[in-house]
């Protein structure tokens, strides 16, 4: 009888472990996690992460508002050389960079205010739900305009992310200076803001047009600049979204990198919301 117990012990086993043989990556890769937003519980897998940043790049990458790419080079000091290859001990460079113009930034109101105000202090998280709608910027007066009414359908979200049509790999490289880019008009960003929305994302290098004689409607009508400023709301410029993305609701990430500025660097990652 034992040995029989003891059979049937090894063959019930074996069969558990052929099943997980099976689906090795199944187990492995899926990483659940429950967020509490807004007192709203929402189910994401962090091993399915989207980045839509782009990265500073020396000397290519995108670029704008009529400055050089970015330099990364290595040091040189009292004989030390920060380049492996060329004898050093370790890689050790300098990065020059603006996050206005090179890469995915996030910025707060400090960007247009006489006071200083840090990126930094602008968030106090950094999960939010969000929304992607995709826009086709229509023609007006030799420019291309992002309107109110191309947000008719936007969600109860925190966020929203702007994709422009076309949406091609070209904008991971496009140098913006002097192209009159796309831009928002003012009654787009003051549906935002009225609606609640804290931090706007955009595929371009602004949500203003390139020259506008330091109007920057689009800007002060979100920020609220003339009355009482919304020091806790962000806009996120030179974002990519591929378009195998599909439009809707999503939790957004927005990593910042800890500089104290007005504008750095930004990492905004999507997570697919699980039913």
């Amino acid at each position: 009888m034992r040995q029989l117990l003891f059979l049937f012990i090894l063959i019930l086993f074996s069969a558990c472990q052929e099943s997980q043989n099976e689906n090795p990556s199944e187990t492995s890769t899926m990483i659940n996690s429950s967020l509490h937003i807004n007192g709203t519980s929402y189910n994401i897998d962090l091993n399915n992460p989207i980045d839509i940043s782009l990265a500073v790049q020396n000397n290519a990458g995108v670029g704008a508002w009529y400055i050089d790419q970015p330099k990364i080079t290595h040091v040189e000091v009292d004989g030390y050389v920060g380049n492996v290859k060329l004898g050093g001990s370790t890689n050790f460079n300098d990065v020059f960079f603006n996050p206005h113009s090179h890469g995915t930034h996030t910025e707060c109101i400090g960007h247009i205010t006489e006071e200083f105000h840090s990126v930094n202090d602008a968030l106090d998280k950094s999960f939010f739900t969000a929304q992607l709608v995709t826009v086709n910027p229509e023609d007006r007066d030799g420019d291309k305009v992002i309107t109110a009414a191309m947000f008719e359908d936007l969600g109860d979200v925190e966020a929203v992310l702007i994709r422009t049509l076309p949406n091609t790999d070209v904008k991971k490289s496009t140098n913006y200076s002097n192209t009159n880019p796309p831009h928002l008009l003012e009654e787009a960003m003051l549906r935002f803001r009225e609606s609640g929305i804290k931090h706007v994302l955009i595929d371009l290098p602004s949500v203003d047009k390139e020259r506008d004689n330091g109007a920057l409607l689009a800007h002060k009508a979100f920020w609220n600049f003339a009355g009482e400023q919304r020091l806790d709301a962000t806009i996120t410029e030179l974002i990519y979204v591929p378009s195998e993305v599909a439009d809707g609701k999503y939790i957004l990430d927005l990593q910042v990198a800890p500089i104290e500025n007005d504008a750095a660097p930004s990492r905004p990652i999507l997570y697919v919301i699980k039913s």
